[in-house]
C-alpha cells in the first residue's frame, strides 16, 4: 500500500464503527480488524466484501425448515439419507451447525428464528411455529425434539410447543439436562451436545 492510497482517518473510523456493530466484536477487536484489513492486499479485502454481499444476495430461507440456505428446499430437506421421522426444533440457524458437528443426529430440522419472550414483545406469532405445525400434517413425523436454549425464553417456547404438539399423538422430547440452564446451544461443546441428544427425555 502506497502512501497515496492510505484512506482518510474518517474511512478507518467508519470501518471500526461498522465492525463494532457485529456481535462479539468490542471496540478493541474492531480496531484490530480494521487495521488488519487496512494492511491486507486489496484482493483480500475485495474477496471479503464480495462474500458479505453474496451472503445477503444469494441466501434465502428454506420453505420447509426455515433454515438459511443457497437453494430451496435446502440440502438437508432434500437429502434421502436423513431420518424423515424426526424433526429437531432449534431457535437459530447456527444451532444446526452445532448439532451437525456432533454427527449423532441424522433427522430433519426446523428453525424458529427466535423464542417466545413476552417481556421483549415476542409472541408465538412472531416466530416460525405456524410453519412447523404445517409440517406435522405429514404422517411420517413420529418425534419432535425440542432443542431450544436452556434459558427462560427457551423453556417457555419448549413448553408452548409441547402443549401444541402432544395432543397430535406425536412424541415430544427435550434435550437431556447435560446442558446447564442458561446455555445457548451454539456455544455448547460437542461432548455435552452429544450426551444431550442421546439422553433426550420425553417432554
Amino acid at each position: 500500500m502506497t502512501q497515496d492510497s492510505i484512506p482518510t482517518v474518517g474511512a478507518v473510523a467508519r470501518l471500526i464503527q461498522e465492525l463494532n456493530r457485529l456481535p462479539g466484536i468490542g471496540p478493541k477487536s474492531a480496531q484490530r480488524l480494521a487495521y488488519y484489513l487496512l494492511r491486507a492486499p486489496e484482493e483480500e479485502a475485495k474477496q471479503l466484501a464480495e462474500a458479505i454481499l453474496s451472503v445477503k444476495q444469494k441466501t434465502r430461507l428454506c420453505s420447509i425448515c426455515c433454515n438459511v440456505a443457497d437453494s430451496d428446499p435446502c440440502a438437508t430437506c432434500r437429502s434421502e439419507q436423513r431420518d424423515r421421522s424426526q424433526i429437531c426444533v432449534v431457535e437459530q440457524p447456527q444451532d444446526i451447525l452445532a448439532l451437525e458437528h456432533t454427527r449423532v443426529y441424522h433427522g430433519l430440522y426446523h428453525v424458529l428464528h427466535g423464542a417466545i419472550s413476552p417481556t421483549e414483545g415476542v409472541g408465538a406469532d412472531s416466530i416460525r411455529i405456524k410453519e412447523l405445525l404445517e409440517r406435522l400434517k405429514d404422517s411420517q413425523i413420529g418425534e419432535i425434539i425440542l432443542a431450544t436454549n436452556t434459558n427462560l425464553e427457551g423453556e417457555t417456547t419448549a413448553m408452548y410447543l409441547s402443549r401444541l404438539i402432544s395432543p397430535l399423538g406425536i412424541k415430544v422430547t427435550r434435550l437431556a439436562r447435560g446442558l446447564p440452564f442458561g446455555t445457548e446451544l451454539e456455544y455448547a461443546d460437542d461432548v455435552t451436545l452429544t450426551r444431550a441428544i442421546e439422553g433426550r427425555q420425553e417432554f
